[in-house]
C-alpha cells in the first residue's frame, strides 16, 4: 500500500483517450530505444509528449512505472519515495521493492540518500526484473540534490532498468557523456511535430471536421504541426459554417491560441524572463547588444545562453525550435 501522503494518480498510467492519432513511428522508436539506458523525450507544451507516452505504455509488455511530477517533488525524500511506490505499482514481481531504501530515505541523516539508491539499485539488479521508469514533467523539477542522485542512478544503472524522461527542457545531467556513449535516444519538438498527413488525419479522423486538403494544408502550415494549435483550432472552427473564411483570418493570436501560450508556457517562466520576452518579441532576429539596447537589461547575454541551454539544437544539428519559439509565443500573448 502507497503510504497515505503519496498520491496514487501521481504514480498511475494516464489513460488513453478513446479518439486520438496513431504516430507508429514514434512509438517504434520508444520500442527501440529501451535498449539504451535513456529516453529523452523533449518538447515544449502542447507537443503530446503525455499522450505518446501512455499509448506507448499501455502497450508495452514489460513493466512499466510511471511518476508524473509536480512543484511539490523538489525533495529528494519525496521524489524517490515517488519512484519506489510507482516500481511497486508496475507488477506483482516488484511489489515489495525499495523497502530499505525507504528507512534510509526516511532517516533523519541526509547523507544516507546515496545509500539508499544504492540499496534500491542492488535490489532491482538481484530481480532482473525488466522494467521502463518514465518520469513526466521532469523540468518541474529544479532541486540540485535530485539532478545529481539521479545521474547517480543513470551511472550505475541495471540493465534490466531503462529510464524515461520527458521535459520541456534539457535536464542538467551528464547528456553529451551518454551520446557519446550511444547511451541516449532524444526526441525533441521537431520530430513530434505533426507532417500533412498525420495533420489531415488528425483534423479529420479525430476532431471531426470535414476541410479540403487545401484548408488542411494551410492550418498545417500556420501551426507548424503544433498539436495543440491543431487541437485549439479545431475546436473554434466547430462554431463556424464558412470553415475557409475562418481558416483564411486564422492566426497565432486567436483567443483560445493565446490563452493556452499565456497559461501553459509564459505563466511558468520567472516574471523577468517573462518581460524579457515580451520586451523582445518584436524582433524579427537578435543578440544580446540588440536585446540589451530594447531591455535595459545588462544580462541579456546570459539570458539568451540560458535560453539556447534549456532548448538546443537537436542531436545531428537540426535546429529545434528555442529560444526563438518562446520569443514568439511571448509576441502572440502580448
Amino acid at each position: 500500500m502507497p503510504e497515505p501522503d503519496l498520491l496514487v494518480t501521481k504514480f498511475t498510467v494516464p489513460p488513453v483517450r478513446s479518439a486520438l492519432l496513431h504516430r507508429s513511428h514514434l512509438l517504434e522508436v520508444l520500442d527501440q530505444s529501451c535498449s539504451v539506458p535513456l529516453t529523452l523525450l523533449l518538447a515544449s507544451a502542447g507537443f503530446g509528449k503525455t499522450t505518446l507516452l501512455s499509448v506507448w505504455a499501455s502497450q508495452r509488455t514489460s513493466q512499466v512505472a510511471w511518476v508524473t511530477l509536480d512543484n511539490q517533488d523538489n525533495d529528494p525524500t519525496r521524489f524517490w519515495a515517488y519512484v519506489i511506490a510507482a516500481l511497486r505499482h508496475s507488477g506483482s514481481r516488484l511489489s515489495a521493492v525499495g523497502e530499505p531504501a525507504e528507512a534510509l530515505l526516511h532517516s533523519s541523516q541526509p547523507s544516507l540518500l546515496t545509500s539508499a539508491l544504492t540499496s534500491l539499485i542492488n535490489e532491482l539488479a538481484a530481480l532482473a526484473q525488466d522494467t521502463v521508469l518514465i518520469l513526466d514533467d521532469y523540468h518541474l523539477i529544479g532541486e540540485p540534490a535530485i539532478h545529481e542522485s539521479l545521474q547517480f542512478v543513470l551511472d550505475h544503472l541495471p540493465s534490466c532498468l531503462h529510464l524515461l524522461l520527458a521535459s520541456r527542457s534539457d535536464p542538467p545531467l551528464a547528456l553529451a557523456r551518454l551520446r557519446v556513449r550511444g547511451q541516449l535516444v532524444e526526441i525533441r519538438d521537431t520530430d513530434l511535430r505533426l507532417d500533412s498527413g498525420e495533420a489531415a488525419s488528425f483534423l479529420t479522423r479525430v476532431m471531426g471536421l470535414t476541410l479540403s486538403e487545401e484548408e488542411i494544408g494551410r492550418l498545417e502550415q500556420r501551426t507548424e504541426g503544433w498539436v495543440a494549435g491543431l487541437q485549439l483550432a479545431a475546436l473554434s472552427m466547430r462554431k463556424y459554417h464558412d470553415m475557409s473564411a475562418w481558416i483564411s483570418a486564422f492566426t497565432g493570436s486567436h483567443r483560445l491560441i493565446l490563452d493556452y501560450v499565456q497559461e501553459e508556457i509564459l505563466e511558468p517562466l520567472p516574471e523577468g524572463l517573462q518581460r524579457f520576452l515580451l520586451q523582445t518579441s518584436v524582433l524579427d532576429r537578435m543578440n544580446a547588444e540588440v536585446c540589451q539596447a530594447l531591455t535595459g537589461e545588462q544580462a541579456s547575454q546570459q539570458i539568451l545562453e540560458s535560453l539556447e541551454r534549456a532548448h538546443p539544437a537537436r542531436a545531428g544539428g537540426t535546429p529545434a525550435p528555442g529560444g526563438s519559439a518562446l520569443v514568439s509565443a511571448a509576441g502572440m500573448a502580448a
